[in-house]
């Protein structure tokens, strides 16, 4: 509009000029000092004001034309970059899956909804020696699937080589779902190392892995393993710090990933302001290496995820043939339920454990608060539904969840209150019941820190 205006100007300006050098009385200064009804000289610089004018008039035109074109320009490319879709890979699990949740995974065997989860732990560890050459104690397998019961994250730490991402793998193959392996890398630092980025350049998405299987798993009801290779290897803080704070809302509708700062038309219909629920059928499964190549990890990763200690190579066994259980994700948390709701904590644990954390704030100065408690409550009914003891999965959850954070204390107290404390569950839980406790004080005991 203002082009058209300065033109306008500019045009009439000719007009004028042209018009009064045609006139007959303007043939020299004079007249033209009649013609403006003005003093020479001052018609002389009104004239040259109106050729100033003129030229900034055209000046104007021209720069607002050019201006008005490369805007015209700039607002095509963005109109065409917003229609063009910034998510392809997505837009693929999209077409695949017909944009349609599927309420009951595909090839789950009528009888899957039967199996118990003595039989579900019994056949994982078969198949993972038979089928992987992989070989786990029983009560290994059964704190993994109790761990998944009560967190989301579950831990697998120790020396390298005892095979802790294979563990997550073939849990993975066994249910009928491949396990997403995400090699964590140093420079690791937010949630775009996991899921991606966007290149203002190429004006698309850079899709990763687990992006795509995180969008996949709302699409059906799989059972999903998302393994965080050498998870430490980095800071852990950082990078899953987003979901570390969704994991802990009730709520599994407002757990919801933020992808993109801003929504296009062209973006899947799943992500919803530039976020991506973070599906309820999604578990994590994170490997850390205790060596001097990596960092320690907090107790706020720690408090919030279920830790197994893997320190021995287990000895092989002779398996039966023995193939995948594919098994949907709302199945597995039936099963879960069941045996939380079928064979609860008992209250005489709850109270051995009350008066355990009494003793551990009295001379250590350490507790376990609301958190875990509740995945007491959820692990040591799956444990033992799984096939194991009660004090087994309470053995596990005190040695692995609460005198672990002994680590983190001086090291001549824990030396000084390691004796008092062997006598404590000794006389809680029984002579030598606490088998993983007494051989995590000992460590203590024995000098070494």
């Amino acid at each position: 509009m203002s082009s058209i205006l300065a033109a306008f100007v500019t045009a009439a300006g000719f007009v004028l000029c042209i018009a009064l050098a045609r006139h007959d009385a303007v043939e020299s200064a004079e007249s033209w000092s009649k013609v403006l009804m003005m003093p020479k000289n001052a018609a002389i610089a009104v004239a040259a004001v109106l050729i100033l004018l003129d030229v900034a008039c055209v000046a104007m035109a021209v720069a607002l034309t050019v201006s008005a074109v490369r805007l015209n320009k700039i607002h095509k490319a963005e109109s065409k970059k917003a229609e063009k879709p910034r998510f392809s890979r997505l837009e693929d699990v999209e077409k695949a899956y017909g944009g349609k949740k599927i309420q009951k995974q595909p090839g789950v065997p009528a009888a899957a909804g039967t199996a118990s989860l003595k039989s579900f732990a019994s056949g994982f560890r078969n198949y993972a020696a038979y089928e992987c050459g992989l070989y786990y104690e029983p009560d290994v397998i059964r704190a993994y699937i109790a761990g998944m019961a009560s967190t989301k994250l579950t831990i697998l730490e120790g020396i390298s080589g005892t095979g802790k991402t294979s563990l997550a793998y073939a849990f993975g193959k066994y249910v009928g779902n491949t396990s997403v392996v995400t090699p964590v890398q140093p420079s690791w630092k937010d949630r775009t190392d996991l899921l991606g980025y966007y290149n203002e350049f190429t004006g698309a998405y850079t899709e990763t892995e687990l992006l795509c299987k995180l969008y996949e798993a709302n699409l059906t009801d799989k059972v999903y393993t998302v393994v965080l290779d050498e998870m430490n290897i980095a800071r852990v803080e950082y990078y899953f710090a987003e979901f570390l704070s969704l994991l802990e809302l009730p709520d599994t509708e407002a757990r919801r990933l933020r992808v993109t700062s801003d929504s296009r038309p062209s973006d899947p219909p799943l992500l919803t302001g530039g976020t991506l629920k973070l599906p309820d059928n999604v578990w994590f499964a994170g490997t850390a290496n205790n060596d001097d190549s990596t960092l320690a990890i907090s107790d706020k990763v720690y408090d919030r995820a279920f830790v197994i200690s893997l320190n021995s190579r287990s000895q092989p066994f002779a398996a039966p043939p023995t193939g995948p259980a594919p098994i949907s994700a709302s199945e597995l948390s039936r099963l879960f339920d069941a045996a939380v709701t079928a064979d609860p904590l008992s209250q005489e644990q709850q109270n051995r454990l009350e008066e355990l954390d009494r003793y551990l704030r009295a001379h250590l100065g350490i507790t376990f608060g609301n958190r875990t408690m509740k995945q007491f409550l959820r692990f040591v009914p799956v444990f033992k539904a799984a096939g194991g003891s009660e004090t087994d999965a309470v053995d596990a959850v005190v040695a692995n969840k609460i005198l672990r954070r002994m680590d983190g204390l001086n090291p001549v107290v824990c030396r000084r209150e390691a004796e008092g404390l062997d006598r404590m569950l000794d006389a809680l839980f029984g002579k030598e019941e606490m088998k993983r406790s007494h051989a995590f004080l000992e460590r203590f005991r024995g000098g070494e820190v």
